[in-house]
């Protein structure tokens, strides 16, 4: 075959994609590994883009989660600013944008997501922006400035990590949101009036249980956006709107090349697709929960792609440790720090116990008596033996959860 090959080659340049391929480095693996990104970039942390990146605290140089020295010892050829156009699994070969061909003994796919994007009318005016790289973020940082009117659609973790940088930049910033709460697609009503209660604190204005229309453009700045246009007929002024709405899993390679797609890329848990000698890994897959018999989903964090990438640097190593992990989140907003753990939908009863501090929050989710789930801010101690509790699938005393003076490793079952 003319062309490049190795022997496994990783399609993503993330958090998932360096994680397998250094982790293929350490279990023993002798062959030839490829790092295909379409990104000029190393392979970058993600989460500081809304937060310390976006606030100027951290480089580009910062982000990186392992130095170009790292790659060139463990002998893994990167290949950035490269998009692969499809996947051809009978040749084992990817067929790249540049035209050229690129053979793989072992193929995995760490494609993640992209932004969802609006189709609204005013969608394509300048000065609208979304986050998920560094481009994004260097693209805005001319119009972050002190005393700009920033509106953002879409009130989950990313459009609340940039208003808390943003408000504390000097920036009025607004919030529009479709559903009646913030974070509502993941976190319980409590959650949420505790953030909606922190966010209106420092001076960001929520608009709840509104919809978006358009972007209309400054009269000033033509071709400019100068206001967004809500379903009700509210005209927000606006030079500078940011669109948080969820991301799109990037599945059009597998889909085309015949995988089996359900909300993602289908894997098993040992991040196998329906093809043979395809894995997959992140945000672009569907895959089993252990902890939640016959439950499959698709997650979008970090800790969750990482474990995916160490499984399927253990298939590839010849020694298989099937994904077990129970998925954990996080959030830093203002002096907050969210960790969440578990999977709140379902639950039948929530336990809040009284936080540490002032500025704390504690909910466990239950459901038949065991904990399922935990949001936990500036409160790590609950945290750790949370993500235990929820691990291990305890049935819980809910007198004790809910009591601050009872130490929750007494909740824990006794090691035989």
């Amino acid at each position: 075959m003319s062309g490049q090959f190795a022997d496994v080659v990783v399609v993503g340049a993330s958090h998932g994609g360096s994680e397998v391929v250094i982790r293929l480095r350490q279990g023993g693996f002798a062959g030839s590994i490829a790092l295909l990104g379409a990104e000029p970039h190393l392979p970058y942390h993600r989460p500081p883009l809304s937060k310390a990146f976006l606030a100027g605290q951290t480089t580009v140089e910062q982000l990186h989660l392992r130095s170009a020295e790292a790659y060139v010892k463990a002998n893994i050829a990167r290949h950035p600013s490269t998009l692969v156009e499809a996947i051809e699994p009978s040749a084992h070969a990817l067929r790249l944008h540049s035209g050229e061909r690129f053979g793989y003994g072992k193929l995995v796919l760490a494609t993640g997501g992209r932004p969802r994007r609006l189709t609204i009318p005013g969608s394509d005016l300048q000065g609208l922006h979304y986050m998920r790289s560094i481009a994004d973020v260097e693209a805005l940082r001319p119009e972050f400035v002190p005393g700009a009117r920033l509106v953002i659609v879409g009130g989950g973790y990313i459009g609340l990590e940039v208003a808390a940088v943003a408000v504390r930049h000097g920036l009025d910033v607004e919030i529009v949101e479709f559903a009646p709460r913030v974070l509502a697609r993941v976190a319980g009503p409590e959650l949420s009036a505790f953030y909606e209660a922190a966010h209106r604190a420092a001076g960001v204005r929520l608009r709840l249980s509104t919809g978006v229309e358009g972007f209309e453009a400054a009269s000033e700045r033509p071709g400019h956006v100068g206001a967004v246009r809500c379903a009700d007929g509210t005209i927000l002024p606006a030079g500078l709107v940011l669109v948080a709405v969820g991301l799109v899993p990037n599945i059009e390679l597998a889909q085309a090349a015949g995988l089996m797609m359900g909300n993602g890329v289908v894997v098993d848990a040992l991040c196998q697709t329906s093809e043979p000698d395809i894995l997959a890994i992140g945000d672009c897959t569907e895959h089993p929960l252990p902890f939640l018999a016959g439950v499959r989903v698709r997650l979008e964090s970090v800790p969750n792609a990482v474990e995916q990438a160490r499984v399927a640097a253990s298939v590839l190593n010849g020694a298989p440790k099937p994904y077990a992990a129970v998925p954990w989140f996080w959030s830093d907003q203002y002096n907050l720090k969210l960790q969440s753990v578990g999977l709140s939908q379902g639950h039948d009863r929530v336990i809040l116990r009284p936080a540490r501090s002032p500025e704390g929050f504690v909910a466990f989710y239950l459901k038949d008596g065991r904990m399922i789930a935990a949001d936990c801010v500036n409160s790590i101690q609950e945290f750790n033996l949370a993500k235990r509790l929820v691990t291990e699938r305890v049935i819980v005393d809910t007198a004790a959860l809910a009591d601050p003076e009872i130490n929750l490793k007494t909740l824990m079952p006794a090691v035989a």
